[in-house]
């Protein structure tokens, strides 16, 4: 009888053991490794799982020490506070989560060796062309992760708000056609889990920062198609959200704290005045809707003002930069965060990676509200943005009405010039990013009206006045889109990109006579663009619009460029005496898309419509 009941107490003691295990767990870890040698040494852990914060983690690994073990509101949260000192070994490490002196679970983490590359994490400038493009518009590498489990949006390339089945797979079998067009860095919109039941393709509403979707590839994939860029001499931009997640992120129903996000007493949307934030008249209230309201009702508005969530989105950065071997991040909806916390990213970015760059969505109309985020010590309240880089979108908004217009004292072609007019609010508008549409915005060919030659004079003005420019994926084949049809207008898939697609226009023979002319005519431009340090890096000088046509120079180290931009009906002959001071010491030139010879520089005959890019000569 008395061995009857030890077994019985055994088993009832097993069974115990069993269910107690069951209900305290590790579900996560974030970030899911980390490395040695980082110049900050601390690093703070995110681990999720059932009633996790009833028990107290140990670590016991040589140079790595649990600084603060952090209890939230919620039990199925603990944050660790580590300091990795400099001496620290890569390997493994166990962190034992005890109660009392029994281990409840045990997690395996990694720290890896940092790669000290110097050819990694460089960053991009003034010699690079930026290729944006979507995804899951651009090319369908692999149809067998179109549909993935557990993902709720399926692929339905009839919906033009769907998911196509774009994926990274089909951006690394298209790296060639890129190096060919002539473009040196590649920004793609999120790349990260986007499980939302709509809308999902774009991957605004982010479901996991740590995780590449599914239905695009794998993280593996996703370092693979930086690592195949590289080799092609081509940079990769990631595109990141701090200002708000997907409300379907795993913490849903569960935040770390109440505070994770910006709470209202009913759902309150941002009022999406950034200029709130720079206003020296602003109302509290104002700055608060702008800041903490939501974007959408499926996008969740973070509250960076929470260290917690500041750590957890600030370590990200740097886990991707890290993992992948970015060269540069394009950071979504820049002053929608709390300007202080975003100061604080950048600087810690900045402490990793010196001569990294980041560059900022600041979409205002005026130039000195975007001179307020690019970093300064101009700005009247002190603040500091340490931000590299800023979208130039006063230059755009003036490129999409200039092409159009009759000329004017403040029309046509005097729009660009009275944009560029106030770079002085920059501290150097070399570091705008410079661009006539993107994935918001109407395609340029269709604001030019789908006029070719207009569209000449826009890419030549791009590729040859200051700043780092950037074209939308297929505006090279004169893909059309308008913002008034909606967003999947703007966003079509790339012919070719898909099997069975009846037209491949990543070949010549599968586009057009005039996209094969546009097509062209940018390729050779970009490739010249490549050797021209007048072009990226020099001096701009320009003059006042006279009669529909825009003249100015870029001068680097003795080499001169010199652009004219006639945007009349018909041809115009410019008398270029009113240039001396740039054409002084050079005699002659060389128009460069068409290679002619320019004996003298006394006056030029500028066909209707057109740019005339010159090389000068002594």
């Amino acid at each position: 009888m008395r061995v009857k009941t030890l077994l019985i107490t055994f088993l009832l003691s097993l069974g115990s053991t069993f269910s107690y295990a069951q209900k305290i767990n590790v579900k996560r870890v974030d970030p899911p490794s980390w490395w040695t040698d980082m110049h900050d040494h601390n690093l703070q852990l995110l681990v999720y799982g059932p009633r996790i914060s009833e028990t107290h983690p140990v670590i016991n690994y040589r140079g790595v020490q649990l600084k603060q073990t952090i209890h939230v509101k919620s039990p199925d949260y603990l944050f660790l506070d580590l300091v990795i000192s400099s001496a620290t070994q890569p390997g493994t490490f166990i962190i034992h989560f005890k109660k009392g002196k029994r281990d409840v679970v045990q997690y395996t983490y990694t720290l890896n060796k940092r790669e000290n590359n110097p050819k990694l994490h460089q960053g991009f400038d003034n010699s690079d062309v930026i290729y944006l493009l979507m995804p899951d518009r651009f090319a369908n590498g692999d149809t067998t992760n179109d549909n993935m489990p557990g993902m709720l949006e399926k692929a339905n390339i009839k919906n033009p708000n769907g998911r196509h089945g774009g994926d990274i797979k089909g951006i690394e079998e298209h790296l060639g056609y890129l190096k060919n067009l002539g473009v040196t860095a590649i920004w793609s919109t999120p790349l990260m889990e986007d499980n939302m039941p709509k809308y999902s393709y774009h991957g605004y509403a982010q479901t996991d920062y740590y995780k590449v979707d599914p239905r695009f590839g794998t993280n593996r994939d996703y370092r693979n198609l930086v690592q195949e860029a590289h080799k092609k001499g081509l940079k990769v931009i990631q595109d990141m959200v701090f200002n708000h997640c997907g409300t379907n992120y795993f913490w849903k129903g569960d935040l770390p704290t109440t505070d994770w996000y910006n709470r209202w007493p009913k759902f309150t949307r941002s009022n999406y005045h950034g200029g709130v934030v720079s206003d020296p008249h602003a109302s509290q209230y104002d700055y608060h809707h702008m800041v903490a309201g939501w974007f959408d009702t499926s996008m969740a508005d973070l509250n960076q003002d929470n260290p917690l969530v500041a750590n957890y989105l600030i370590q990200n950065s740097i886990w991707w930069i890290e993992y992948a071997g970015l060269d540069g991040i394009r950071q979504d909806t820049y002053p929608y965060p709390y300007k202080d916390f975003m100061a604080n990213w950048m600087q810690r970015v900045l402490q990793e990676y010196p001569h990294f760059n980041v560059i900022g969505e600041t979409w205002f109309s005026y130039p000195a509200t975007v001179a307020y985020w690019l970093e300064n010590n101009r700005n009247a309240d002190g603040y500091h943005s340490h931000l590299t880089n800023v979208f130039d979108f006063p230059l755009m908004m003036a490129i999409n009405k200039a092409f159009n217009e009759k000329p004017g004292w403040d029309t046509g072609l005097a729009r660009l010039y009275e944009v560029l007019s106030q770079d002085f609010v920059y501290s150097d508008p070399m570091k705008l990013g410079i661009f006539a549409g993107n994935h918001d915005s109407n395609r340029i060919f269709s604001t030019l009206h789908e006029n070719l030659k207009k569209w000449k004079m826009v890419m030549a003005f791009l590729m040859t006045t200051r700043g780092i420019p950037e074209i939308y994926y297929g505006t090279e084949i004169l893909m059309t889109g308008e913002k008034s049809k909606g967003d999947g207008n703007l966003r079509k898939d790339f012919p070719g990109g898909w099997p069975g697609d009846k037209l491949n226009a990543f070949t010549p023979q599968g586009r057009t006579a005039e996209q094969n002319d546009a097509f062209n005519y940018l390729q050779k431009l970009l490739n010249w663009r490549k050797s021209n340090k007048a072009v990226q890096y020099g001096k701009l000088t320009h003059y006042i619009v006279e009669n529909g046509v825009y003249v100015y120079f870029r001068t680097y180290k003795g080499k001169k460029v010199m652009v004219l931009l006639n945007n009349n009906d018909k041809s115009v002959t410019v008398n270029l005496t009113r240039f001396a001071e740039d054409l002084k010491g050079f005699t002659k030139g060389k128009a460069v898309m068409t290679g002619k010879i320019l004996s003298q520089l006394n006056s030029l005959t500028l066909p209707a419509k057109s740019p005339m890019i010159v090389e000068l000569k002594k």
